[in-house]
This record gives structure tokens, sequence and C-alpha cells, in this order.
């Protein structure tokens, strides 16, 4: 995969010099390397672009304010809580320290790019292109008001608007739902026997026709369960009706059916590396959350082998790598990072699995974005709720065996446990039996939901972006480590929100401001509570 860096706005030079050089405006030269507003440029490269771009998240491809790469091992999943840094210099900072945000403005760019371009290279708007722009498109949108709240929609993209109105939070999720089901729309219309298993050009994902019909379908979903909370008071939403209608017609509304149809990022070792490699030597430095581990412990999850090795200090005293009670979690809470470099050099704490993660370049798995696993829980989520019937079970389990299948675990696999620095210290068997047999699913109850959001949590584990942070965000679940000094924020609590961008508030003021008004009573709080989780 090659990375296109496309210029499409063109750019236009005005030098005035007064009494210098008496230069004028035929004497400048139109650089020929960047394409011009009028150029061609193939909507398949446009999709490379923001292929690249969804992997890299949001403001990072724009190189904007505050933008967090979102993919593994990085500050995400600090936030996410599944590790912790005990040294700010090699692996950063845990606290959240949430600012103002980053914009997801530029994707929508290139996504209205993409779809003007499609439509004149291919003769009609009823094209693959322009069904994966509005997916696009409203994935930038939903990527940005999950953030701060209220945002530009109406008038975003508009180049004849400078100073774009604000749209409320529940327009956003009602128009964004809306280009979703028109995506689908037209992929359903364009989609033939011929061309359904063809890949899409330009896609890194390699996703053919249909399966991008799956990922827009089941994003989807993703998006309505996020409304849970506003699913009983919006009756013009639908959202309880619009989930069951997907699952009611699998002809009109396809979804992922396993994890071969995952969006997944591939890495390999000559120009797409994994994050963590052989020559990456500072294990010691990040330990593993507590909230992931307190839960596969207690359920003895083989994914706890997957993720983590034995806390040394347990090691020492006796244990076996088998044993559960050996792999401990670092609080990220509680403590400072001086205290954190303390605990992790007299071995309290469980590192990264080495012998895993950093001997290989090309990764032990590819970077799941929209995959199987959470389907099926959004969908058992939304049964155990009541929105649709069926058996909330079946899609549980179906969701912790897609999990263990995307780490490679099987019942009665040989598996080797190595340290910090991945030197073997013995091995253990996979035993999923005994696992299911300590999360059977309880019932479309309280506790039936807090198990399906826990396994969905631990199914998140270095993949999809935020969405481990959105769902305890929205539920609680799991409890999240808070009220310590380590989160770093007045209250010790994990901030709810970001604040709005630095540029509308310089050049969109009126705006702006009238829409913190509206939503948070005039204080831009990253506290503040947005219509979304009321």
């Amino acid at each position: 995969m090659k990375q296109y860096i496309i210029k499409i706005t063109a750019v236009i030079i005005i030098i005035a010099v007064s009494g210098l050089n008496g230069c004028k405006q035929s004497d400048l030269n139109i650089n020929p390397n960047i394409a011009g507003e009028s150029s061609i440029v193939p909507a398949s490269l446009i999709l490379n672009r923001l292929t690249w771009g969804l992997y890299q998240g949001g403001g990072v491809v724009d190189a904007a304010a505050n933008a967090v790469f979102e993919g593994p091992w990085d500050q995400i999943m600090r936030w996410n809580q599944f590790t912790v840094s005990n040294n700010s210099y090699y692996r950063g900072q845990n606290i959240y320290n949430f600012s103002n945000t980053a914009t997801s403005y530029d994707v929508l760019k290139y996504a209205n790019k993409m779809e003007e371009q499609s439509k004149v290279q291919l003769g009609t708007d009823q094209n693959v292109y322009s069904a994966i722009a509005k997916f696009f498109k409203a994935y930038s949108f939903i990527w940005l008001t999950q953030r701060v709240g209220d945002i530009p929609m109406s008038d975003a993209g508009n180049t004849q608007v400078l100073e774009p109105k604000y749209d409320s939070q529940k327009i956003v999720y009602q128009n964004s739902l809306k280009l979703l089901d028109d995506a689908n729309t037209i992929m359903k219309t364009i989609i033939t026997s011929s061309n359904s298993a063809t890949v899409v050009e330009g896609d890194i994902y390699g996703l053919t026709y249909k399966k991008w019909q799956k990922v827009i379908n089941s994003y989807k979903l993703r998006v309505l369960i996020s409304l849970s909370k506003r699913a009983d008071d919006t009756a013009d939403l639908n959202i309880k009706q619009q989930f069951a209608a997907i699952l009611a017609d699998p002809a009109s509304y396809p979804v992922f059916e396993g994890n071969t149809d995952n969006m997944e990022f591939k890495y390999n070792s000559a120009y797409n590396p994994y994050y963590h490699g052989p020559n990456d030597t500072y294990n010691t430095f990040e330990n593993i959350g507590s909230t992931y581990l307190e839960i596969t412990t207690a359920n003895q999850d083989p994914r706890t082998f997957v993720s983590s090795t034995p806390a040394p200090a347990q090691i020492a005293a006796g244990k076996t790598v088998s044993d559960f009670g050996a792999y401990q979690g670092a609080d990220i809470s509680a403590y400072s990072q001086a205290q954190l470099t303390n605990d992790m050099n007299a071995g309290k704490y469980s590192f990264v699995n080495f012998k895993r993660y950093f001997t290989s370049l090309a990764g032990p798995e590819n970077y799941m974005i929209i995959g199987y696993p959470e389907m099926c829980f959004n969908v058992a989520e939304a049964i155990n709720r009541g929105w649709l019937t069926g058996d909330a079970a079946s899609w549980y389990n179906k969701g912790i065996h897609a999990s263990l299948a995307y780490y490679g675990l099987s019942e009665g696999l040989t598996y080797t446990i190595g340290d910090k620095g991945g030197a073997t210290l013995g091995t253990t068997i996979i035993n999923i039996v005994n696992f299911k047999s300590k999360v059977v699913y309880a019932g479309n109850n309280a506790n039936g939901l807090k198990q399906i959001l826990e396994q969905k949590y631990v199914a998140f584990f270095q993949n999809s972006q935020w969405e481990a942070f959105y769902n305890w965000r929205r539920t609680g679940v799991p409890a999240f480590k808070e009220g310590g000094s380590g989160i770093g924020t007045p209250t010790s609590k994990i901030p709810l929100r970001w604040l709005y961008p630095v540029d509308e508030k310089n050049e969109n003021t009126a705006n702006v401001n009238a829409a913190i008004t509206s939503q948070y009573g005039g204080k831009d709080e990253a506290t503040a509570v947005m219509w979304l989780l009321k």
C-alpha cells in the first residue's frame, strides 16, 4: 500500500510588492505538481487517502492541534485503560489532559471531493465511491460530535459560508444516520453478482463491494447503540426501530457475518510495520492496566496470556505462569508515575506480552477498526435492552468466540509465556471451556447487560480506537479507575468531553459561543454533559 497525499484544493498565491521589483500577476507560474480545483483526480486515489486517514484517526491526517493517533499501543489505549505508562519520556503520560479537540473536517473535505470526482468520472452519482463518501461524511460528523456536542454540519464543507452555523447534536445524529442509509441504498442498487466480490480500487483494507456494504450497516448498528440513553425520548429518531430493521432484513441491510468481514488495517514489515518491533527495548516502561486484568483474571480468561506477562514478584513468590493470580495490573488512577516506576521496579505489575507484540514488524494481528466481535455484542445489548426480539445469549457467545479467534486462541492450544523481555518462562494450556463456564449469560437483566459490556471491553483490547472509552462513558461499564491523582484533572475525575477547537473560537466566535451557551450554560468545560449522555 502506498500512501498518496493528494492536494485537491487549488493554491493561489498573490504577492503584492510595492516599489521593489514591479512584478506582475502574469509573471507567476502555476505549480504543475498540485492539482487545481478543476483537475480530474481519480476517485480511487482520494479513497486511498481517506482509508489511510481512517486508521490514523480523526484529526491526525490534518496535523491538527491535539490530534491523537488512534492505532494500538498509544495514548488512546491508556485512556481506554488497557495499559499504564510508568515513564513519561518513553511511554507518555497517563493523565486525561483533554483540551481543545482536533477536528475531522479534513475527512469531510476529501469525502466531498471524492463524491464530486466520482460523479464526473463515472457519469452517475450512483456509484461505489459516492456510497463510501457518504459513509466517511457520517463518520467525520459523528467523530467530532462525540467529542464536543453540537457542531457545524448543514453548512460544513460549503466554501461560500465562512462562519457555519451549529446544528444540535440530535440533528447531527439524525442526518448522519440518513447518510448511512443512503450509502447502503446506493450499494444495494449497484451491487450485482459480477461485482459483489470485486475489491474497491484504492481501498487499503481490500474490501469488496459487498463487504463495504456490511461495514456501512455494522457501523450504523454501532451508532444506534451509542444513542441508548436517548432511545426512549426521541421518537423522531426511531433508534430502536432502525436497529431492529437492519437485523430483520439481511438482504437489504447485510451486516458482518464473521471476522473475515472486519475492517482491518494490515501490517507488514516492509512499509506498514507494526507499532512495536524487535528493536523496541522499552517494554519495561509500560504495564497492563488493572481495569482490564481484573476482568480477565476473575473469569480465568485465556486472553490474559495474550496481553500480559506474569508480574515478576508473583513468579518470585512461587506462582506459575498458568496461575491467573500471577497477573497483576497497574491502577492508572491511584499513583503518580514516580510511584508506578517504583512499583514496576519491585515487580508488582504485569508487562505487555513481549513474545506476542515485540518480535515481528508484521505484527501478531491486523488492527481492527470496525469488527464482528463488537457487532455481536451490540446486537446482544440491543436485545437485552428490549429493542428487538432474539437470543441475546447466542449473540453474546458469538462475540466472545469471535474475539478469541481474532487473537488466535483455541481450546487445548499450548501457549508459550515469556517475561517482559521475551525470555520464555513456561507454557500453559488454553482452556476456553473453563473460561466460558465463568461467563455464562445471566439473562436479559442488569447482570446480563454488565456481562455483555465487560466482554465487549475485553474484546476491544488494542483495537477499535475510542470505542472502549465511549462505551464506558455511556454505560459506566467496566468501572474505569478514577478519583486518584493519576487522572490529572482538578477533580481527579475522567473528562466527559473535549473543548471546542481553538480555530472555531477564533474564526467562528459567535456561532461557537451560541452553541456553548445553549448546551452548557456558557462554559466550555470538559466535565459538561452533552445531549448524547443525558
